[in-house]
């Protein structure tokens, strides 16, 4: 029998990461560390959306933050993210070859 409420975490984890500019966010602090000085310009979005897609990461556990002065700057809280993100990407690229094949087929 499957928990419940772990479902329902895993559920908010991968919706969390399942949208395009919090994905945007994770690949540009795969780098490390970064303010969101530096953040928002790079999404070319608004500061107000890129602080709350920012701030649903936060809540999600998906990143960390710390205040310097006025700054707030974000980094990864836990790398493995990367590695749930590799393997969706090896997913897509054999469902891509198979649909090439298919349409070869046909």
């Amino acid at each position: 029998m499957l928990d419940e409420n772990l479902l329902l975490l895993e559920s908010g984890l991968l919706k969390a990461i399942s949208q395009p500019t919090r994905l945007r966010i994770l690949y540009f602090l795969k780098e490390g560390e970064k303010c969101a000085c530096e953040i928002i310009p790079e999404m070319g979005e608004d500061q107000s959306t890129i602080s709350r897609h920012l701030n649903h990461l936060k809540d999600s556990g998906i990143l960390d933050s710390r205040r310097e002065g006025v700054s707030i700057y974000y980094r990864i809280k836990d790398e493995r993210v990367f590695d749930l993100l590799h393997l969706v990407d090896e997913i897509i690229r054999i469902q891509v070859k198979e649909k090439a094949k298919t349409v070869k087929v046909i």
